[in-house]
Protein backbone atom coordinates (compact mmCIF):
# COMPACT_ATOMS: atom_id res chain seq x y z
CA UNK A 1 0.00 0.00 0.00
CA UNK A 2 1.42 3.40 -1.15
CA UNK A 3 2.44 5.89 1.77
CA UNK A 4 -0.11 8.13 3.02
CA UNK A 5 -0.64 11.67 1.37
CA UNK A 6 -1.54 14.60 3.77
CA UNK A 7 -4.98 15.46 3.35
CA UNK A 8 -6.07 18.81 4.65
CA UNK A 9 -9.21 18.13 6.81
CA UNK A 10 -11.99 20.35 5.28
CA UNK A 11 -13.17 22.80 8.11
CA UNK A 12 -13.08 20.25 10.79
CA UNK A 13 -10.34 20.80 13.75
CA UNK A 14 -9.84 18.85 17.07
CA UNK A 15 -11.34 21.44 18.65
CA UNK A 16 -14.67 21.07 16.43
CA UNK A 17 -17.70 19.92 19.10
CA UNK A 18 -18.70 17.77 16.35
CA UNK A 19 -15.18 15.76 15.46
CA UNK A 20 -15.89 12.73 17.58
CA UNK A 21 -19.00 12.21 15.94
CA UNK A 22 -17.73 12.24 12.88
CA UNK A 23 -15.36 9.96 13.48
CA UNK A 24 -17.65 7.52 15.28
CA UNK A 25 -20.32 8.02 12.42
CA UNK A 26 -18.62 9.06 8.67
CA UNK A 27 -17.65 6.42 6.25
CA UNK A 28 -14.10 5.64 6.70
CA UNK A 29 -11.92 5.14 3.86
CA UNK A 30 -8.10 4.10 4.00
CA UNK A 31 -6.10 6.19 1.89
CA UNK A 32 -2.56 4.58 3.48
CA UNK A 33 -0.41 3.14 5.74
CA UNK A 34 1.93 4.88 8.52
CA UNK A 35 4.81 2.82 8.49
CA UNK A 36 6.91 4.03 11.25
CA UNK A 37 4.16 2.99 13.89
CA UNK A 38 5.03 -0.01 15.57
CA UNK A 39 1.20 -1.19 15.27
CA UNK A 40 -0.95 -1.14 12.92
CA UNK A 41 -1.84 2.32 11.75
CA UNK A 42 -4.31 3.39 8.78
CA UNK A 43 -3.92 7.15 7.65
CA UNK A 44 -7.91 7.46 6.37
CA UNK A 45 -10.96 9.69 5.09
CA UNK A 46 -13.80 10.14 7.10
CA UNK A 47 -16.85 11.80 5.71
CA UNK A 48 -20.35 12.35 6.70
CA UNK A 49 -23.23 14.91 4.78
CA UNK A 50 -20.66 16.78 3.43
CA UNK A 51 -18.00 16.96 6.02
CA UNK A 52 -14.27 15.16 5.90
CA UNK A 53 -11.73 14.94 8.03
CA UNK A 54 -8.60 13.01 7.98
CA UNK A 55 -7.85 10.43 10.76
CA UNK A 56 -5.57 7.21 11.77
CA UNK A 57 -7.38 4.23 12.20
CA UNK A 58 -5.56 1.65 14.17
CA UNK A 59 -7.40 -1.48 14.16
CA UNK A 60 -7.47 -4.15 17.34
CA UNK A 61 -6.55 -7.11 14.99
CA UNK A 62 -3.14 -5.00 13.77
CA UNK A 63 -1.81 -4.65 17.49
CA UNK A 64 1.44 -6.56 18.49
CA UNK A 65 0.77 -8.44 21.98
CA UNK A 66 2.83 -6.90 24.73
CA UNK A 67 4.11 -9.10 27.71
CA UNK A 68 2.82 -6.48 30.33
CA UNK A 69 -0.78 -5.53 28.86
CA UNK A 70 -3.96 -7.63 28.05
CA UNK A 71 -4.07 -8.55 24.14
CA UNK A 72 -6.79 -6.43 22.22
CA UNK A 73 -6.63 -3.71 24.47
CA UNK A 74 -4.79 -0.76 23.09
CA UNK A 75 -7.36 1.13 21.12
CA UNK A 76 -9.56 1.18 23.56
CA UNK A 77 -6.81 2.72 26.15
CA UNK A 78 -6.45 5.51 23.15
CA UNK A 79 -10.14 6.12 23.84
CA UNK A 80 -9.71 5.96 27.53
CA UNK A 81 -7.22 8.41 27.15
CA UNK A 82 -9.29 11.02 25.42
CA UNK A 83 -12.23 10.82 27.39
CA UNK A 84 -9.74 11.84 30.41
CA UNK A 85 -8.04 14.60 28.64
CA UNK A 86 -10.92 16.04 27.69
CA UNK A 87 -12.82 15.81 31.03
CA UNK A 88 -9.37 17.99 32.08
CA UNK A 89 -10.77 20.53 29.90
CA UNK A 90 -7.21 21.26 28.22
CA UNK A 91 -7.86 18.91 25.45
CA UNK A 92 -4.87 17.89 25.07
CA UNK A 93 -5.26 14.55 22.88
CA UNK A 94 -7.08 14.77 19.93
CA UNK A 95 -10.87 13.53 19.16
CA UNK A 96 -10.86 9.45 19.21
CA UNK A 97 -13.22 6.97 19.13
CA UNK A 98 -13.72 3.11 19.69
CA UNK A 99 -15.64 2.23 16.19
CA UNK A 100 -15.76 -0.82 13.55
CA UNK A 101 -13.90 -0.19 10.33
CA UNK A 102 -12.63 -1.76 7.29
CA UNK A 103 -10.10 -4.41 9.60
CA UNK A 104 -12.71 -4.56 12.33
CA UNK A 105 -12.62 -2.69 15.16
CA UNK A 106 -10.03 -0.21 15.90
CA UNK A 107 -9.11 3.29 17.46
CA UNK A 108 -9.86 6.11 15.03
CA UNK A 109 -8.27 9.95 15.98
CA UNK A 110 -8.72 13.07 13.89
CA UNK A 111 -5.19 13.56 12.22
CA UNK A 112 -3.38 16.53 13.62
CA UNK A 113 -0.82 18.31 11.18
CA UNK A 114 2.31 19.42 13.08
CA UNK A 115 3.93 23.06 13.13
CA UNK A 116 7.58 22.77 12.29
CA UNK A 117 8.07 26.07 14.22
CA UNK A 118 7.65 25.28 17.17
CA UNK A 119 10.84 23.77 19.32
CA UNK A 120 9.98 21.80 22.31
CA UNK A 121 12.58 19.54 22.54
CA UNK A 122 16.59 20.24 22.24
CA UNK A 123 20.29 19.45 23.43
CA UNK A 124 22.34 21.60 24.74
CA UNK A 125 26.11 21.49 25.65
CA UNK A 126 26.92 22.26 29.62
CA UNK A 127 25.60 20.56 32.82
CA UNK A 128 22.62 23.28 33.30
CA UNK A 129 19.58 24.00 30.70
CA UNK A 130 19.28 27.64 29.80
CA UNK A 131 16.06 29.74 30.06
CA UNK A 132 12.88 28.68 29.01
CA UNK A 133 14.13 25.42 29.57
CA UNK A 134 13.88 21.69 31.82
CA UNK A 135 16.60 19.34 31.76
CA UNK A 136 15.91 15.33 31.41
CA UNK A 137 19.23 14.01 31.26
CA UNK A 138 22.50 13.57 30.01
CA UNK A 139 22.61 11.34 26.08
CA UNK A 140 25.62 9.84 24.09
CA UNK A 141 25.67 12.25 20.74
CA UNK A 142 28.68 9.87 19.25
CA UNK A 143 32.20 10.27 19.70
CA UNK A 144 32.42 9.78 23.19
CA UNK A 145 30.43 12.99 23.57
CA UNK A 146 27.04 13.73 26.12
CA UNK A 147 24.67 16.77 25.69
CA UNK A 148 21.90 17.86 28.06
CA UNK A 149 18.65 16.81 26.44
CA UNK A 150 15.99 19.43 27.76
CA UNK A 151 12.26 20.34 27.02
CA UNK A 152 10.58 23.56 26.77
CA UNK A 153 9.81 25.27 30.22
CA UNK A 154 5.66 25.46 27.84
CA UNK A 155 2.40 25.66 29.80
CA UNK A 156 1.37 23.13 27.66
CA UNK A 157 3.82 20.57 27.93
CA UNK A 158 3.27 21.03 31.81
CA UNK A 159 -0.04 20.06 31.71
CA UNK A 160 0.53 17.30 29.54
CA UNK A 161 3.16 16.09 32.18
CA UNK A 162 -0.17 15.79 34.37
CA UNK A 163 -2.48 14.22 32.26
CA UNK A 164 0.35 11.19 31.90
CA UNK A 165 1.14 10.80 35.54
CA UNK A 166 -3.14 10.26 36.02
CA UNK A 167 -2.86 7.83 32.77
CA UNK A 168 0.01 6.33 33.69
CA UNK A 169 1.54 6.57 30.65
CA UNK A 170 4.48 4.36 29.40
CA UNK A 171 5.53 5.59 26.47
CA UNK A 172 5.55 9.49 25.97
CA UNK A 173 7.85 10.34 23.84
CA UNK A 174 9.00 13.05 21.70
CA UNK A 175 7.51 12.41 18.45
CA UNK A 176 4.06 12.25 20.12
CA UNK A 177 4.13 15.54 20.70
CA UNK A 178 2.41 17.71 18.14
CA UNK A 179 2.18 21.12 18.24
CA UNK A 180 0.01 23.57 15.99
CA UNK A 181 0.31 26.19 14.08
CA UNK A 182 -2.93 27.95 16.00
CA UNK A 183 -0.76 27.39 18.89
CA UNK A 184 -2.45 24.35 20.69
CA UNK A 185 0.05 21.24 21.29
CA UNK A 186 -1.48 17.53 21.14
CA UNK A 187 -0.29 14.29 23.04
CA UNK A 188 -0.85 11.15 20.81
CA UNK A 189 0.22 7.23 21.01
CA UNK A 190 -1.53 6.31 24.46
CA UNK A 191 -2.18 1.95 23.99
CA UNK A 192 0.03 1.54 26.88
CA UNK A 193 -1.86 3.75 29.35
CA UNK A 194 -3.58 3.17 32.71
CA UNK A 195 -1.50 0.16 33.95
CA UNK A 196 -1.96 -0.55 37.87
CA UNK A 197 1.37 -0.43 38.42
CA UNK A 198 3.78 2.23 38.04
CA UNK A 199 4.69 2.29 34.45
CA UNK A 200 5.26 6.30 34.02
CA UNK A 201 8.04 6.98 31.43
CA UNK A 202 8.27 10.19 29.89
CA UNK A 203 10.76 12.90 28.65
CA UNK A 204 8.47 15.46 30.79
CA UNK A 205 10.70 15.01 33.71
CA UNK A 206 11.52 19.02 34.28
CA UNK A 207 9.03 19.61 36.90
CA UNK A 208 9.59 15.98 39.20
CA UNK A 209 9.13 17.33 42.63
CA UNK A 210 8.12 20.99 41.71
CA UNK A 211 4.64 22.08 43.46
CA UNK A 212 1.90 21.45 41.03
CA UNK A 213 0.23 24.52 39.95
CA UNK A 214 -3.14 25.90 41.30
CA UNK A 215 -4.82 25.11 37.78
CA UNK A 216 -3.73 21.29 37.75
CA UNK A 217 -4.75 21.63 41.61
CA UNK A 218 -8.37 22.30 40.04
CA UNK A 219 -8.45 20.34 37.39
CA UNK A 220 -7.27 16.95 39.14
CA UNK A 221 -10.25 17.93 41.81
CA UNK A 222 -13.21 18.02 39.37
CA UNK A 223 -11.50 14.97 37.73
CA UNK A 224 -11.32 12.85 41.20
CA UNK A 225 -15.41 13.92 41.17
CA UNK A 226 -15.67 13.19 37.81
CA UNK A 227 -14.19 9.64 38.34
CA UNK A 228 -16.92 8.58 40.52
CA UNK A 229 -19.15 10.20 38.30
CA UNK A 230 -19.81 10.65 34.56
CA UNK A 231 -15.66 10.17 33.71
CA UNK A 232 -16.06 6.98 35.38
CA UNK A 233 -19.38 5.75 33.76
CA UNK A 234 -16.99 6.51 30.69
CA UNK A 235 -14.19 4.68 31.46
CA UNK A 236 -15.70 1.58 32.49
CA UNK A 237 -15.81 -0.22 28.91
CA UNK A 238 -12.29 0.96 28.37
CA UNK A 239 -10.20 -0.47 31.35
CA UNK A 240 -10.28 -2.61 34.00
CA UNK A 241 -12.08 -2.02 37.08
CA UNK A 242 -8.65 -2.18 38.55
CA UNK A 243 -6.98 0.19 36.53
CA UNK A 244 -10.49 2.72 36.90
CA UNK A 245 -9.53 2.18 40.68
CA UNK A 246 -5.51 3.04 40.01
CA UNK A 247 -7.03 6.12 38.28
CA UNK A 248 -8.50 7.08 41.19
CA UNK A 249 -5.78 6.35 43.86
CA UNK A 250 -2.93 8.40 40.97
CA UNK A 251 -5.51 11.38 41.07
CA UNK A 252 -6.12 11.36 44.63
CA UNK A 253 -2.15 10.82 45.29
CA UNK A 254 -0.77 13.63 43.29
CA UNK A 255 -3.61 15.83 45.46
CA UNK A 256 -1.90 14.86 48.36
CA UNK A 257 1.46 15.38 47.85
CA UNK A 258 0.71 18.25 45.86
CA UNK A 259 3.90 18.23 43.22
CA UNK A 260 4.75 16.70 39.93
CA UNK A 261 5.78 12.84 40.64
CA UNK A 262 9.20 11.76 40.21
CA UNK A 263 10.53 8.70 38.59
CA UNK A 264 10.07 5.84 41.08
CA UNK A 265 13.22 3.95 39.84
CA UNK A 266 11.56 0.26 39.74
CA UNK A 267 10.77 1.08 35.55
CA UNK A 268 12.83 3.09 33.38
CA UNK A 269 11.95 6.70 34.02
CA UNK A 270 12.66 8.26 30.23
CA UNK A 271 11.26 5.95 26.90
CA UNK A 272 13.68 4.53 24.25
CA UNK A 273 14.18 5.70 21.41
CA UNK A 274 12.83 9.41 23.41
CA UNK A 275 11.79 10.60 20.06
Amino acid sequence: MPAPERIPPRGLTAADPDAAGLLARGELTVRGRIRDASNAALFCTVAQDGREATCVYKPVAGERPLWDFPDGTLAAREVAAYEVSAATGWGLVPPTVLRDGPYGEGMCQLWVDVSAETELLALVDGEEPGPGWKAIGFAEVGEGRTALLVHADDERLRRLAVLDAVINNADRKGGHLLPTADGRLYGIDHGVTFHTEDKLRTLLWGWAGEPLTAEAVEVLKRLRDALDGDLGERLEPLVSAAELDATRARVAALLASGVHPEPGGEWPAIPWPPV
